[in-house]
C-alpha cells in the first residue's frame, strides 16, 4: 500500500500525525489553547502535501 508514496509523502504524513498526537497530549494536559493551535497544523500540512503533488504532476506533463 505504501509503495505508491514517495519519501516526501511519507514525511508529510508523519509530520501531520505527530502534530495531531502532540495536540492531543497538550489538550489532555490542560493546555487547550496551545492544543487547538497545534491541531490546526494538521490540515495545513496535508494540504501542503496535496499542493506539492499537484505541482509535481503538472511539471511532469
Amino acid at each position: 500500500m505504501f509503495k505508491k508514496f514517495t519519501l516526501t509523502d511519507k514525511l508529510l504524513f508523519v509530520a501531520a500525525m505527530l502534530s495531531l498526537i502532540y495536540s492531543e497530549i497538550l489538550f489532555f494536559n490542560g493546555n487547550s489553547d496551545q492544543a487547538i493551535f497545534i491541531g490546526l497544523w494538521v490540515p495545513s500540512i496535508l494540504c501542503f502535501g496535496m499542493y506539492l503533488k499537484i505541482i509535481n504532476k503538472k511539471s511532469n506533463d
